[in-house]
């Protein structure tokens, strides 16, 4: 299209000024599929999300295509004859890899052919995320896709399918018609995470809503009616004119698996499909193109036929816990329950005696490690009282159970061991002391035990804590010159 380079220009400065601004944040989010040829995202539309940071895919991705016969063209685009059929399973392969939590990068190789058979086309692309909320809201990003044009040693100018194949009808330049400029397709993209409802009959799963805005192959050779949508998508969607949307519903099934189903419309065609990831080990299936109906005279075009395809990918991780990355979802808060003791049998006595009254107490909030406040009474001698009795806390342990787990008792405490988080070192500093948790936030955990930081801290976070027992926390700092617990 003739605005291509004034966007270019948008896009560039828009994402190199969010670069250099925005924080790198590291919160738990809902692991995205991989797409067919261009990272991470839905099946060919991107997300506003990127990959973890230095997590890698690699991904395997084609569809079949079985037509009777194909569309010929002449030079101004209009369709004159009809040719030999096409029975063929068109392949195409990827690697992305995701940098500091903000950008995702890659490359493509889409055809592998000779010379008069359109040549080698290959291709690069990536994203950076704009803005990134630290739990839910609105994501945005901005991002573009590179892709080499076809030659077919003709003298011709030739531009890359939207499919990712060479075709000689696909040139740059028609008579009468705007050039046509696919090798370069820059985007913005805005997407919606959303945890699903837990109290629901379906298993925990989040929701993801994206829409954008893309030039090249977004919208380029939207005028060639080979290669256009049909008129019923014209219709109601005018050409898209560049827009692209599409969901997802994530399931997730154990604590290592994922399931995803999605439907999106890419500009010019509705796909819909499934993928299902284990560790890591990434599978999928699509319907491709499915807003197309068999016309009268049968399929004559590759770009207007519904189409089945096939994907395989694996997600790397060499610096967590293992070497394939496991699928999440969004992180859920933990549930707000505290367990007491059986009350004792009921007993029935005959007495003349007084009850002595109640211990007096003022009353006051504990902090648990679920970051929760419970409401108890301290005496003037210092003793904690709970219940209806007040009886003093230590007289009932191990009776009563607090929600959370604590470090008190951990090894890795009590030998004051380092805690290593976001890649930064934390020793323990100072004493013990007493937090609200209308302070704190949870920003992770370690060997099963929650870390907690300051609401209002920025990243990378100067201390973070971590519950010793009920009401009583203990602080770690970066940047401290160890003196417990070294060899």
């Amino acid at each position: 299209m003739k605005t291509v380079l004034g966007r270019t220009g948008w896009f560039a400065g828009l994402a190199l000024a969010m670069a250099f601004v925005a924080p790198v944040l590291a919160a738990q989010s809902t692991t995205m599929p991989s797409t067919l040829r261009y990272g991470s995202g839905l099946m060919d539309i991107p997300v506003a999300s990127v990959l973890p940071h230095m997590t890698i895919t690699g991904t395997y991705s084609g569809f079949f295509m079985d037509l009777g016969r194909t569309l010929e063209i002449d030079a101004s685009g209009d369709p004159v004859a009809f040719g030999a059929g096409v029975d063929k399973f068109y392949s195409d392969a990827s690697l992305a890899v995701g940098l500091f939590n903000r950008v995702e990068l890659g490359a493509t190789l889409q055809s592998f052919n000779a010379a008069a058979s359109g040549g080698n086309q290959w291709g690069v692309f990536g994203r950076v995320q704009l803005l990134q909320p630290e739990k839910r809201g609105i994501d945005l990003a901005a991002g573009g896709r590179y892709v080499t044009a076809p030659g077919f040693a003709d003298g011709v100018s030739y531009q890359p399918t939207r499919l990712g194949f060479p075709d000689r009808r696909f040139r740059e330049s028609y008579p009468g018609l705007d050039n046509v400029n696919t090798e370069l397709s820059l985007y913005g993209v805005a997407s919606a995470h959303i945890r699903g409802f837990d109290e629901s009959l379906l298993p925990e799963h989040d929701l993801t809503f994206s829409l954008g805005y893309g030039t090249g192959m977004f919208q380029e050779g939207d005028q060639l009616s080979f290669y256009n949508a049909d008129r019923w998508t014209r219709i109601y969607f005018v050409d898209s004119d560049g827009w692209f949307f599409g969901s997802a519903i994530h399931f997730g099934i154990g604590d290592s698996a994922l399931l995803t189903l999605m439907g999106e419309y890419n500009g010019f065609d509705f796909n819909i499909g499934a993928e299902f990831d284990v560790r890591g080990v990434r599978l999928g299936a699509q319907y491709l193109a499915a807003n197309y109906g068999e016309p009268g005279s049968g399929y004559f075009s590759e770009f207007r036929k519904p189409r089945f395809g096939l994907l395989a990918s694996v997600a790397l991780s060499p610096n967590g816990e293992g070497l394939l990355h496991k699928p999440s979802l969004m992180l859920r808060p933990p549930p707000d329950t505290i367990i007491v003791p059986a009350p004792p049998p009921d007993t029935v006595r005959i007495t003349r005696e007084v009850s002595p009254p109640l211990p007096e107490g003022t009353p006051a909030d504990v902090c648990l490690a679920t970051a929760n406040n419970v409401r108890v009474r301290v005496s003037a001698q210092g003793d904690t009282l709970v219940g209806p009795s007040r009886i003093p806390i230590r007289t009932l342990r191990p009776g009563i159970v607090f929600a959370g787990t604590y470090a008190g008792n951990a090894s890795w405490f009590l030998d004051d061991e380092a805690i290593t988080f976001e890649e930064r070192q934390y020793d323990k500093s100072d004493n013990e002391l007493r937090l609200d948790c209308g302070e704190i936030v949870a920003v992770g955990e370690h060997m099963g035990i929650a870390l907690f930081g300051m609401r209002d801290a920025d990243r990378p976070l100067e201390t973070i804590y971590v519950a010793v027992r009920p009401g009583i926390w203990q602080g770690y700092k970066t940047g401290l010159q160890r003196t417990r617990g070294e060899d």
